[in-house]
């Protein structure tokens, strides 16, 4: 009697479950392991094309060459209604690392005072900049400014800051214009920028072949 209970009611649990066989996946229902290493070889050559286009020499780098080779250069100062002499000097560019990075040195006069600098010149790719660094023997900050060419491609306009130690001021905004007249002359002007947007030029410095 009870065994015959026990099997109905084993018969009834079983009659309300439904059994589901789990399908076997195919080729066909996701990615084999050929395609996830075409996808991964993919995926690394666009990395290495974008990390190439951001790491290496490009058209920009070009402009640098401008800059290459020996100067001789003047500097007037506009402090007054009309320039004066403000010294002479030699300079000579040349590449620091090839085709990257140039150094630009100047030694001469500023002021009937020796006048040394170095300023490191290169093309950001990442920034989509232009980086400049100097220093020099008047005094001991290291002084950066970044900008772009112009559309036309005849001037670099770059934008920094220095710390005016004669009046205490710090991170004062300035303009650097390097003017490109021709293969063998070109200017820099500085602009004081605080001085207000109309005749901010203090020097400007004239750079011919030598």
């Amino acid at each position: 009697m009870h065994t015959k209970l026990l099997a109905t009611a084993l018969a009834a649990i079983l009659g309300t479950l439904t059994f589901t066989a789990k399908p076997t996946q195919t080729p066909q229902d996701g990615p084999t392991k050929q395609d996830s290493a075409a996808k991964q070889a993919a995926d690394m050559k666009a990395v290495m094309e974008k990390a190439k286009a951001l790491t290496q020499p490009g058209p920009k780098h070009k402009t640098l060459e401008r800059f290459a080779g020996k100067w001789s250069y003047s500097i007037e100062l506009f402090a007054g209604p009309k320039p004066m002499s403000g010294g002479t000097g030699e300079a000579e560019g040349t590449w620091l690392i090839a085709g990257r990075w140039l150094q630009f040195k100047m030694k001469g006069t500023m002021m009937r005072m020796p006048l040394e600098s170095v300023t490191l010149m290169g093309h950001d790719n990442f920034k989509q900049s232009f980086v400049v660094t100097t220093v020099q023997s008047m005094d001991t900050a290291m002084n950066r400014a970044e900008g772009d060419l112009t559309p036309d491609g005849k001037a670099l306009l770059l934008y920094g800051t220095i710390d005016e130690y004669l009046t205490g001021e710090h991170d004062k905004m300035v303009k650097q214009v390097w003017r490109f007249l021709s293969d063998d002359k070109m200017t820099l002007e500085i602009h004081d920028l605080p001085i207000g947007e109309q005749n901010a030029k203090v020097i400007e410095m004239t750079f011919t072949r030598a």
